[in-house]
């Protein structure tokens, strides 16, 4: 079949996964190099600019996408082993990618030897979503798809059950901020409900790219299921009575209103936020199976060592922040940050344009490209070495 790479791989699950890590690395440059950034929320439509708003909003799809992909993925690899090799794979695999987040990762967002921070965000939930899946592969795929229907559609009814200072709570369902002594605080960002419903949903509709399967209905099936998706969510929006914490609201110009319309939450994210971001994933994988040339093949190369592109991501953006504070006049320590960069007052006054901050994103892209592409390549090389599919 045409989709499918030499090595089996499937080129549009690999393109759509490149395509939202570099999405998410413009997102990570605007935290770091955003002259705004310190100031107002880039997603406020009181305050934001429709440019900034725009540059954090096309952003919300990369974290749904890549958990759904995950899941995808793990039925992909899982068809040429047994559930209870997959499952360990899974459970163990979950484990690193919690210790990575408490970790390497952790560092490379704050340069802080001494810690002062950490937290559950994305990838601390992808490695305890993935826990969750080690367990629920071994259920028929008719009850895991009525779990993760229950939970992402009803989970915003949970909206109103509010528990402050519970940890248990926060790590469930409300992200929160813990003040633990004067010199550690942890940030629970991402609650795992409903990732844990998102990644056995990519596991789910992995099975429609069984090669008994038709490439034609899986297409057509996937596009029917992404535009209903998106509908769902402009019409759930527009009645504007369930599906998120934050109403829209008319406002007194009509890109302050969109923007009030398209601000949806994220932490967690909202039953209107999955509609949009994964029904808009289900179109792409509907619609992108035959394409091909140099564009595709550079972001697939991204898609193929995506944990190594994330690492590698964040230690470059920061080491170019610690480089561009340096150049500007407010010294490389500046960079060592005691507490989530947002979160830091001496960071006001530090920070450069819009303009800029994209020409730093595409410099990012430029350089983590040759680094991804030879990874990708001693990955593949190298097949013996079990350690590496950890990275």
């Amino acid at each position: 079949m045409s989709e499918f790479k030499s090595q089996g791989r499937i080129q549009s699950i690999d393109l759509l996964k490149g395509l939202v890590m570099a999405i998410m690395a413009l997102d990570h440059v605007r935290d770091y190099f955003h002259c705004q950034a310190y100031f107002f929320n880039p997603v406020d439509p009181t305050q934001s600019p429709l440019p900034v708003f725009f540059t954090r909003w096309i952003t919300h799809f990369c974290a749904p996408i890549f958990c759904f992909l995950a899941g995808l993925s793990a039925y992909m690899s899982g068809r040429k082993k047994s559930k209870s090799a997959l499952s360990g794979f899974l459970l163990k695999r979950g484990l690193w990618l919690l210790l990575m987040e408490l970790t390497l990762v952790t560092f490379a967002w704050q340069f802080d030897p001494q810690f002062r921070i950490n937290g559950l965000a994305v990838i601390g939930t992808l490695g305890i979503s993935m826990i969750f899946l080690a367990g629920l592969i071994h259920l028929p795929k008719t009850v895991i798809l009525i779990f993760c229907s229950l939970i992402i559609l009803g989970h915003n009814l949970l909206d109103k059950i509010q528990l402050p200072g519970n940890f248990l709570w926060s790590i469930i369902h409300h992200a929160e901020v813990f003040t633990f002594s004067d010199s550690f605080k942890f940030y629970v960002d991402y609650p795992i409900i409903p990732w844990i419903a998102v990644m056995p949903l990519g596991y789910w509709f992995g099975s429609f790219y069984n090669n008994n399967v038709d490439s034609s209905k899986r297409k057509r099936l996937f596009t029917i299921i992404g535009i209903s998706a998106v509908c769902s969510f402009v019409l759930i929006r527009w009645l504007n009575f369930y599906g998120d914490p934050l109403p829209w609201t008319k406002l007194d110009s009509g890109s302050k209103t969109l923007m009030s319309f398209l601000n949806l939450n994220k932490y967690p994210p909202s039953l209107l936020y999955l509609l949009v971001t994964l029904g808009a994933a289900l179109i792409f994988l509907g619609n992108t199976e035959n394409l091909k040339g140099k564009l595709v093949n550079f972001f697939t190369t991204f898609g193929r060592v995506p944990f190594f592109y994330y690492l590698l991501h964040l230690y470059i953006i920061h080491l170019l922040a610690a480089l561009f504070a340096q150049l500007s006049g407010f010294g490389w320590k500046l960079l060592v940050l005691p507490d989530w960069i947002l979160e830091t007052p001496t960071l006001k006054g530090y920070g450069f344009n819009l303009a800029i901050v994209y020409l730093v994103w595409l410099s990012v892209i430029a350089i983590n490209y040759p680094l991804c592409k030879w990874y990708d390549k001693y990955k593949n090389n190298h097949r013996e070495k079990w350690w590496l599919s950890y990275l």
